[in-house]
């Protein structure tokens, strides 16, 4: 198992280095300058131009940059932003929990019912409630999650006024952050009515952010499922009078996580990617609003940073993902 795991970290430098000269390029391609952003409205002269290029380091070979910036990443410095004049990396551990905890409440929610939903889907096939599902999960794929937010903060937060329209707590409500989880922090408060706060403003975002994940773990199960069901040795262990809760949650199911926590890994990568809708549609304070932000305001170190930060957890949770082969199946190990 070590042997397993040392081969995948391996793998995973050159594929941090080949992110991190990408993220790199793809800034310096986009339009505008950061440099002249900073004069605000005001005109700047060439000479303080070119005066503050050389103090961002914005003059030196395109080679030389990007050694430089490397170098700082592995020291843990990722640059600084030029907006707020804040280290990157201390904004986003400010800003990382509230994307965590919108992602991971999401991810719940597409586990606990993408999974049952589409083991019951293989059981049931070809019945109306397996056609029924596989429609709702096309559905469900096939929308754009900013139309989806909309309408939800529609009907739930404008007509219905179930639920709040945006943030993370009540404006009633202050405590200084402890985690930085809200959920956690409103409950180390003692705050009367500050954790239900917290809770109905995540319900929204979480259910939006689910709904894609969803669609495709559900899909994925029954797809894995249907295929682990038609094996000899499901056949064998119902043949032996078996209870079929013992030959679908053991025999069956065992196999069948495979595929499922694969695409459960992958969907971290696009949860990331849509949390950055999601939180713009609900004015969530995480990675995905300050990266919008970012754009807009032309903070070029912000992106390039906050780009190699995501793509390096997503890297970390497939190492995870490849662990857990290792542990269901010890076969993947060699």
């Amino acid at each position: 198992m070590i042997g397993f795991l040392v081969r995948r970290i391996a793998v995973l430098i050159p594929t941090f280095i080949g992110v991190s000269i990408i993220a790199f390029l793809f800034i310096r391609l986009l339009p505008g300058d950061p440099v002249a952003l900073l004069s605000g409205e005001r005109v700047m002269s060439p000479e303080r131009h070119a005066q503050i290029s050389a103090a961002l380091g914005m003059d030196r070979p395109m080679i030389i940059q990007y050694l430089d910036y490397l170098k700082g990443i592995v020291t843990g410095d990722f640059g600084t932003s030029i907006v707020s004049k804040t280290p990157i990396l201390t904004q986003f551990k400010a800003l990382f929990p509230a994307t965590v905890e919108l992602s991971f409440c999401a991810m719940l929610i597409a586990i606990a019912i993408g999974i049952p939903a589409g083991i019951i889907a293989a059981i049931k096939r070809g019945s109306a409630f397996d056609q029924g599902l596989m429609g709702v999960a096309l559905v469900g794929y096939s929308m754009p999650i900013f139309w989806w937010g909309l309408l939800l903060i529609i009907l739930f937060s404008g007509i219905l006024q179930w639920t709040p329209v945006s943030g993370r707590i009540s404006l009633m409500f202050y405590f200084p952050p402890v985690t930085g989880f809200m959920l956690i922090d409103s409950l180390l408060s003692g705050q009367k009515g500050a954790f239900s706060s917290a809770l109905s403003h995540l319900i929204l975002p979480s259910i939006v952010l689910a709904t894609i994940p969803l669609a495709v773990i559900a899909r994925q199960t029954r797809s894995a499922m249907l295929e682990v069901l038609s094996e000899d040795y499901v056949r064998t262990a119902r043949a032996k009078g078996l209870a079929p809760f013992r030959v679908i949650g053991i025999h069956a199911l065992r196999n069948a996580m495979i595929p499922v926590i694969t695409t459960i890994g992958l969907q971290v990568g696009v949860m990331l990617a849509g949390a950055i809708l999601t939180e713009t549609i609900f004015s969530w304070p995480g990675i995905g609003k300050w990266m919008v932000d970012s754009v807009f305001r032309r903070d070029y170190p912000v992106i390039q940073g906050g780009l190699l930060l995501i793509a390096g957890i997503i890297m970390v949770v497939n190492l995870i993902v490849d662990l857990l082969y290792g542990l269901i199946n010890p076969r993947i190990r060699h």
